[in-house]
């Protein structure tokens, strides 16, 4: 009885945390807190009275989850938009997460001592604290964005995009590095000489560049076997899409490279080319990415106790102001030193550093360790990214237009006809958008000369969709999905585009 018990309770809370998706989305407040909000009310100080400490099955559970979580953020980026921002973005995720980590691991160290003076607290321990909170959620803000129809000029959205998908690796190796200099001081009761934390540098590259290499390597491997493979059952190719993230995962970190950064390249590798049932396995990536969201939230709101998370609001809402105003904006206005980025764009930049279920998670390895006042350093992430998420969440937008960076986002309707690509076809589908002052303007569909052996399927115009016929009247901005060779449809882009403006509107 206990297991059923148990199985429908946990239904009820996945139930409760995908409906309460809406609500976030009406409040303009990300999804992660409304999911750690149920955790919290469910926990054995709330209304649900379930009880839950084990920290090691959290962790376990929380890395798995943030495994698939990467894998599809990696799997929706496009490299043509990742490709132009590259290097900066590299640097936010990179140098930026180790100096935000510095910065917070020095405050904080000066702030403890203050407020808890009979407590011994090391250098070495508020570095760790620093670690774990380093990571940012950009994710967050696009749902923020999206819920209110509204998006960000320019490269900010890829630059965001990307540095939230790569800065989680980053802010792992450094909680583990930092995690084993605590314990290692702990142990011989002799602090870490600064000079021993210059191994840092060729660990983080040796370790990245080994989950870059794998990564890249396993997203080949799982696209040749997508492709060469004929399983008689349609649902194997979908066993094999998971099997793919969980190898990456763990072959990567027995291979000794970073596992996380392992899934976000294969997932990036995979998102990026054409292979058997792509769309299908895409949307059971996202489908699998949000499960693994609301057990990671909710799990984690579980752990959290309301009284402690309270006794720990000091020096967590002094950290998460100082980070917010202080340690994110100085990180990334260092790591774009030289470049084209405005000083308005890097305000924003510097405000959308929002804290997320990562921070959270990486806390759970000091309370599997058992380090000294673990407990604490778990409650103050927790109201770390408790505040972040508030203020900066719900302030988000006013800032953006403030800044004059918000723009119009152009929402894509469901397709009511969708193409899958099963390898018994050598032809594709592309969406080509007619642009103003295309000589297919105000033109029928049947008069517009087409290649032989394309076919358009649909018609998207705005947020209607058309049934092509050979008389419908085609206007700039409509978007024709069609069917065809990569070179026929090549020939159709072309024509579509021979006559329009350079830069149409």
């Amino acid at each position: 009885m206990e297991m059923y018990y148990a199985l429908a309770v946990l239904s009820i809370l996945i139930f409760l945390c995908a409906c309460a998706s809406k609500l976030s989305s009406w409040i303009n407040m990300p999804c992660l807190l409304v999911f750690l909000g149920i955790g919290m009310l469910a926990g054995s100080e709330g209304i649900g009275g379930i009880a839950f400490d084990n920290a090691t099955f959290a962790n376990v559970v929380g890395s798995i989850a943030m495994a698939f979580i990467l894998f599809s953020g990696g799997f929706d980026t496009r490299w043509e938009n990742v490709k132009k921002v590259l290097g900066y973005g590299g640097l936010l995720s990179s140098l930026g997460v180790l100096l935000t980590a510095l910065f917070v691991g020095i405050f904080a160290y000066f702030f403890l001592r203050w407020q808890f003076p009979d407590k011994a607290i090391s250098l070495s321990w508020c570095l760790l604290l620093g670690s774990i909170i380093s990571s940012t959620d950009a994710a967050a803000v696009f749902s923020i964005l999206r819920s209110r129809s509204v998006s960000l000029k320019g490269n900010l959205k890829p630059l965001l995009e990307f540095e939230s998908g790569s800065n989680d690796p980053m802010a792992a190796f450094l909680t583990i590095f930092m995690l084993g200099v605590v314990t290692a001081e702990a142990a011989s009761g002799i602090p870490t000489p600064l000079w021993r934390y210059a191994v840092i540098a060729p660990m983080f590259l040796l370790k990245m560049s080994l989950g870059i290499g794998f990564g890249y390597l396993f997203g080949r491997l799982a696209v040749w076997l997508f492709n060469k493979i004929d399983f008689e059952y349609d649902g194997l190719y979908y066993v094999i899409a998971l099997a793919t993230v969980l190898f990456s995962f763990a072959g990567t970190e027995l291979l000794y490279g970073n596992g996380f950064m392992a899934v976000y390249i294969t997932g990036m590798v995979m998102g990026n080319k054409n292979f058997i049932y792509h769309n299908g396995v895409g949307r059971f990536y996202d489908g699998l990415a949000w499960l693994m969201q609301v057990v990671l939230f909710t799990m984690l709101g579980l752990l959290a106790f309301p009284t402690k998370l309270w006794s720990a609001k000091w020096i967590g809402l002094a950290v998460a102001v100082f980070l917010m105003l202080i340690a994110r904006p100085l990180a990334v206005f260092l790591c774009t030193i030289g470049s084209k980025y405005s000083i308005r764009e890097k305000t924003l930049v510097s405000w959308v550093g929002l804290r997320g279920g990562a921070p959270i998670m990486l806390a759970t390895f000091p309370l599997m360790a058992g380090i000294a006042n673990d407990d604490l350093m778990f409650h103050i992430v927790f109201f770390i990214v408790l505040t972040s998420v508030f203020i900066q969440g719900m302030s988000l937008m006013p800032a953006a237009r403030l800044l004059h960076l918000d723009s119009p986002l152009k929402s894509t309707p469901r397709l009511p006809l969708q193409f899958e690509y099963t390898g018994n076809l050598s032809e594709v589908s592309r969406e080509i958008v007619i642009p103003p002052g295309s000589p297919a303007e105000n033109i029928e569909l049947a008069q517009i000369g087409l290649p032989k052996g394309t076919l358009v399927l649909l018609i998207r115009r705005n947020d209607r969709f058309l049934v092509p016929q050979g008389d419908t009247v085609l206007a700039g901005g409509d978007t024709l999905m069609l069917m065809g060779s990569i070179e026929l449809l090549d020939q159709v882009e072309q024509l579509l585009y021979e006559a329009a403006p350079e830069n149409p509107a």
